[in-house]
């Protein structure tokens, strides 16, 4: 058994554990530490596919470079309320780095990861040229502000992982937030697609494996804090995000059935 396969078991089992404890309220106060652990394993198992997708050292290189820029951008809107808005992070969340928990870092390489995958098959027809690696980019990132429609309210209202000084139209959460999400991930997106285009997947089998464990992620990760988002009544977080969750785990599924499909038909002939 493969090292990444035992990681992501045990990321299963982590999962199953949390979705009860945290979900009923039943986490002890000595296992507060399993929050940033569980947004650790998520940014491991991102950095899992980077690496089967562009080899252990590029792999590594680049989900390190989307955890530093991305602690960085996240102490801007700590100390200085760029990028996101002024905000900051609980007590219990995690070991900190000026004041910006390292689970966070983590937790934007699991985003980018997944959101590149998903982003990636729904553009996958278009033609090669500057507007389909626009059209990556802008999808990805639009993806990335779905998952945060979700997270903050139940992470800020819910859970208390971190406050926000200012208010907004949606759960009290500033606008500005969800334009920084956008142009974080639009950035990290821009430097990803010609990287990814002039890569060449060494193992595809292994490659094909995490990219389809990434759209899992993905699905996990919603389907948590839709989960938690329900629990407390977050009915317009809900709404917002379940129908649009399930579009994009129906039409990557259905694209790779396709996919599949027509790679068995050009053996047969």
């Amino acid at each position: 058994m493969k090292w990444d396969n035992v990681i992501f078991r045990f990321f299963i089992f982590w999962y199953g554990c949390g979705l009860i404890l945290v979900g009923f309220d039943l986490l002890p106060p000595f296992l507060n530490w399993a929050n940033a652990f569980f947004l650790i394993l998520c940014g491991i198992l991102g950095s899992l596919y980077f690496i089967r997708t562009f080899g252990p050292f590029r792999g590594l290189l680049y989900a390190s470079f989307i955890f530093v820029f991305s602690m960085i951008a996240e102490g801007l809107g700590v100390h200085y309320g760029l990028i996101f808005g002024q905000y900051d992070y609980s007590g219990d969340f995690g070991f900190k780095i000026a004041d910006v928990p390292i689970g966070i870092g983590f937790a934007w390489i699991m985003v980018i990861a997944v959101t590149h995958v998903l982003s990636l098959q729904l553009i996958e027809k278009m033609k090669q040229g500057y507007m389909r690696w626009l059209a990556y980019a802008l999808t990805g990132s639009l993806i990335a502000v779905l998952i945060d429609l979700i997270i903050d309210p139940v992470a800020y209202l819910v859970k208390g992982y971190w406050g926000w000084d200012g208010d907004g139209a949606y759960y009290n959460v500033p606008f500005q937030n969800f334009t920084g999400w956008f142009w974080v991930s639009f950035f990290f997106h821009l430097l990803l697609y010609p990287l990814y285009m002039r890569n060449k997947v060494l193992n595809k089998t292994a490659f094909n494996l995490w990219k389809n464990r990434m759209v899992l992620l993905f699905g996990m990760v919603m389907g948590m804090f839709i989960f938690l988002a329900l629990l407390d009544g977050l009915w317009l977080a809900c709404l917002l995000t379940f129908v649009p969750t399930l579009l994009l785990l129906v039409t990557y599924k259905k694209t790779i059935t396709q996919k599949n499909k027509a790679t068995e038909e050009e053996v047969i002939v």
